[in-house]
């Protein structure tokens, strides 16, 4: 099978290896060709997976009609905020034919559309899925076992994702609940900023426990008033991805939040932001935005957000958490 991946982060260079050991014919784009270029030479992205090699017969290339060509499956591995921008590009070469499978996860934050939307805004298609579970690049790299949630509306790209992707390694848990799916991927990031503001306080894993479980039934409740299905807070990339994400110093957004916790100066916070790529913090924005324009009430996202833009104190957290309702 002809696989392409848009984006040459970490992920897309896990998700690369995933496929390389299903013997797929991978295509890597990579939208700057001084970069790519490097990447062909070095078989390595240095800055955000050192020490995992490309294998040599995955193909890299800067065009992107060419990395698209032919191929049976897009995947989408780039940040979210750069979505709209290839999305508008692929609609020029994309086939009706071809399968799209969407591992990026965010809310644009001008439109507060998950990044389905912002693809389908583009690109009208019924043949897309999104994958999203717990699953740090590094760890997929070392070929260790990992859960993806699988999901899609189209029964026939849940086949080609899976025939893709699954392997002794990677196990994907299907359902058709998009919108939760995309939900739980893109949330986890912001709870995981409160999260390592816990840790930072020096609170324990009891509060920590306490933190996590209260945001699952706030999840829920966002899920359902979304119009998708509560479940989905148990799969892998709910409950799983949340977990993961709320308690490792490997997550970047734990890492800025045990920052704020510990009440660092904003010159070393602002550094931080500055050399590190905190999803969560682009995301908090467009969920904030979000709830209030659905009139959806989550007041962890308020208090996160007033911690982490309206510099409230983070002491707040165990307050709000003994009161909450």
């Amino acid at each position: 099978m002809k696989v392409t991946i848009l984006g040459s982060g970490a992920y897309g260079i896990a998700l690369a290896l995933m496929l390389n050991e299903n013997k797929c014919e991978i295509t890597m784009w990579e939208r700057f060709d001084d970069k790519a270029q490097e990447l062909i030479k070095t078989r390595e992205n240095k800055k955000v997976l050192p020490g995992v090699k490309i294998p040599e017969n995955i193909k890299i290339t800067s065009d992107l009609e060419e990395s698209m060509k032919n191929s049976e499956l897009i995947i989408i591995a780039i940040p979210a905020g750069f979505v709209d921008e290839v999305s508008v590009k692929m609609k020029n070469y994309i086939t009706k034919e071809q399968h799209i499978c969407i591992a990026s996860k965010g809310i644009e934050q001008d439109t507060c559309l998950f990044v389905d939307d912002v693809v389908k805004k583009y690109i009208k298609t019924r043949r897309i899925a999104v994958i999203s579970g717990p699953s740090f690049a590094i760890d997929i790299a070392k070929y260790v076992p990992i859960g993806l949630t699988l999901s899609s509306k189209n029964k026939q790209t849940i086949k080609v994702c899976k025939k893709a992707l699954e392997n002794r390694n990677l196990k994907l848990r299907e359902n058709n609940d998009i919108i939760g799916t995309e939900i739980c991927g893109s949330i986890k990031n912001v709870i995981a900023i409160a999260s390592g503001m816990i840790d930072g306080m020096g609170l324990p894993e009891s509060t920590q426990a306490m933190f996590i479980t209260e945001s699952l039934h706030d999840i829920k409740e966002l899920i359902k008033a979304l119009g998708g299905d509560g479940k989905t807070i148990l799969s892998f990339a709910g409950f799983g991805d949340l977990l993961l994400t709320c308690t490792s110093t490997k997550s970047r957004n734990f890492r800025f939040g045990k920052l704020i916790g510990e009440k660092k100066s904003k010159e070393e916070i602002n550094e931080f932001i500055n050399s590190t790529t905190i999803e969560g913090l682009y995301t908090l924005k467009s969920i904030h935005k979000l709830i209030k324009n659905k009139k959806v009430d989550i007041p962890i996202i308020d208090l996160i957000y007033d911690i982490v833009f309206n510099d409230e104190n983070p002491d707040e957290i165990k307050r709000f958490l003994i009161k909450k309702q």
